[in-house]
C-alpha cells in the first residue's frame, strides 16, 4: 500500500531531504560556477527599473509581512516582464502539482507549489515571509523535493531560485548524481547598491545558458 504525504510535512529540513531523497550537498565552487561568472552589465534604463522594484518591495515590507501572492504581483511578474521572459520562446508554468515516490516506493510525496518554471530547466519558487527572521534557507529542502519530482526523462541539471521578494538564493541540482549546491544569498536589505541587479544577471545567464 502506497501512502501519500504532503511534501511540507514529510520534508521539513535539509537533513530529511538528504535522507529521504538521497541528496548530497557539494561545497566545491567548481560544481556551481554559473552564479559566479563575469556577467554583462545591465542597461541604465533596466537598472533604474530594478531600483524601482527594490523601492516598491521595501515600501510594502514596512507595512508588515508580505504574502506569496503579493510578491508575485509586485516583484516576480514585473521582473519577468522586464526581462522578456513572459514571451516566446520562453514558457511559464505556475502552481505546479507534484507527486513522486521516495525511499522504498511505499511513500508518495505530493503538493502544490507556488512556482514558475521556465523551459522545464529553471524553477522560480516564491515563499511567504510570515514572521520575523524567516529565511530563504528554510525553503531549500522543499524546493529540492519539488525539483527532484520532475519526470525522469527531463534534463538532469536543474536550477532553482528561491525568494521571499527580499532575499534570493540560487540552487543547482544534478538529478543523476543526486548532488546540489547553493549560491550566496542576495538581499534587498542593503543601504548601498541593489543586489537585485546581480540576481538578474545570474537569472539571465541560467536562462540563456
Amino acid at each position: 500500500m502506497v501512502v501519500s504525504i504532503a511534501v511540507t510535512k514529510a520534508i521539513t529540513n535539509l537533513q530529511e531531504a538528504h535522507r529521504r531523497l538521497d541528496l548530497q550537498p557539494i561545497a566545491d565552487p567548481a560544481f556551481f560556477p554559473e552564479w559566479q561568472g563575469n556577467f554583462a552589465d545591465r542597461s541604465l534604463i533596466e537598472c533604474a527599473a530594478l531600483d524601482r522594484l527594490k523601492a516598491r518591495y521595501l515600501d510594502y515590507a514596512e507595512c508588515g509581512s508580505i504574502t506569496e501572492g503579493t510578491v508575485n504581483f509586485i516583484m516576480l511578474s514585473p521582473l519577468l516582464e522586464l526581462l522578456g521572459l513572459m514571451d516566446s520562446p520562453f514558457e511559464l508554468r505556475s502552481e505546479k502539482y507534484v507527486r513522486f515516490e521516495i525511499e522504498d516506493g511505499a511513500t508518495q510525496l505530493e503538493g502544490l507549489m507556488d512556482a514558475v518554471v521556465l523551459r522545464e530547466k529553471l524553477w522560480l519558487v516564491v515563499i511567504e515571509s510570515k514572521r520575523y527572521g524567516f529565511s530563504v534557507r528554510q525553503a531549500i529542502a522543499q524546493t529540492l523535493a519539488y525539483m527532484m519530482s520532475v519526470a525522469s526523462d527531463a534534463k538532469p541539471i536543474l536550477f532553482g531560485l528561491v525568494t521571499t521578494g527580499e532575499d534570493f538564493l540560487f540552487i543547482k541540482l544534478d538529478r543523476s548524481s543526486r548532488q546540489y549546491a547553493l549560491s550566496d544569498k542576495f538581499t534587498l536589505s542593503t543601504i548601498h547598491g541593489n543586489q537585485l541587479i546581480q540576481v538578474v544577471q545570474i537569472l539571465m545567464a541560467l536562462v540563456e545558458g
